[in-house]
């Protein structure tokens, strides 16, 4: 059986709070432009992004590595959701 080369994939984070989790630096932010004058700005919900790239034999070994990597690094499961791009980097080095 022939072992597949490991890919290098380039991996894009997007970490937010659940919705039902009060968000307090959106709120301070929401009321910062409030006071300057954007009264038409609501909702405003503050995240985290991150990038990495990881080594793995296949896409699906490399979206399970980064799904544990979310859960037990990256983001708080109990209070925040998170997802990922995942692209195969094609840059020759």
């Amino acid at each position: 059986m022939v072992q597949a080369m490991p890919q290098t994939y380039q991996a894009q984070i997007y970490v937010t709070l659940r919705p039902s989790v009060l968000d307090p630096a959106g709120v301070a932010v929401q009321s910062g432009l409030k006071h300057m004058g954007y009264d038409n700005v609501d909702s405003i919900r503050i995240g985290k992004y991150i990038e990495l790239t990881v080594t793995a034999e296949t896409e699906a070994a490399a979206t399970e590595q980064l799904n544990v990597i979310c859960d037990r690094l990256l983001a708080n499961p109990i209070i925040e959701n998170y997802r990922f791009d995942l692209k195969l980097n094609s840059q020759i080095v």
